[in-house]
């Protein structure tokens, strides 16, 4: 979380430089000021490609990880918990040269699930994001699915499980 309290550009570099991201060829190209949106690319490498020359799935899949999490997480602050819960991937075509993806962030969706999450309600929302390549086609479309919940008061006692609570 301390990481998101940085300045984006220094979380840019930061993690263009992260081994799942630098090994792999994956770039963060923007990261949005307010935490609003990113733009991903990622470029086609001799090490990056599968078996049939195209983009090897699992790089297409990690350009778009963190993202929706991260921008959730930087907004919700410290008193949410976030967390990637679930992930769909739709191969739509194979991926050749530089792909990229963008992400943004819609304030209302945020106050949403702020008000969804408040008193320690579980919350499951799913955002999408299109891989696409330099020519605008769709290669990818990647959903996942973040669990936000509001931090529940330490100071506060659960109350007691009843069913639980029988003594002999």
């Amino acid at each position: 979380m301390r990481l998101l309290q940085a300045k984006p550009a220094t979380v840019r570099r930061f993690m263009n430089v992260w081994p799942p991201f630098a090994f792999t060829g994956i770039r963060i190209t923007r990261l949005d000021p307010g935490y609003w949106g990113a733009c991903v690319r990622l470029r086609s490498y001799w090490w990056n490609k599968n078996v049939a020359g195209v983009h090897f799935g699992g790089s297409l899949f990690a350009m778009t990880d963190p993202f929706w999490m991260m921008l959730l997480l930087h907004h919700l602050g410290r008193d949410h918990v976030v967390w990637d819960r679930a992930a769909e991937v739709e191969f739509l075509k194979p991926g050749k040269g530089e792909v990229r993806v963008e992400f943004a962030l819609d304030p209302a969706d945020v106050e949403r699930l702020r008000t969804l999450a408040s008193g320690g309600a579980k919350v499951l929302e799913w955002f999408s994001a299109d891989v696409v390549d330099s020519t605008g086609d769709v290669v990818a479309r990647v959903r996942k699915q973040v669990y936000v919940r509001q931090k529940r008061d330490p100071n506060v006692l659960p109350e007691p499980n009843l069913l639980e609570a029988t003594h002999e």
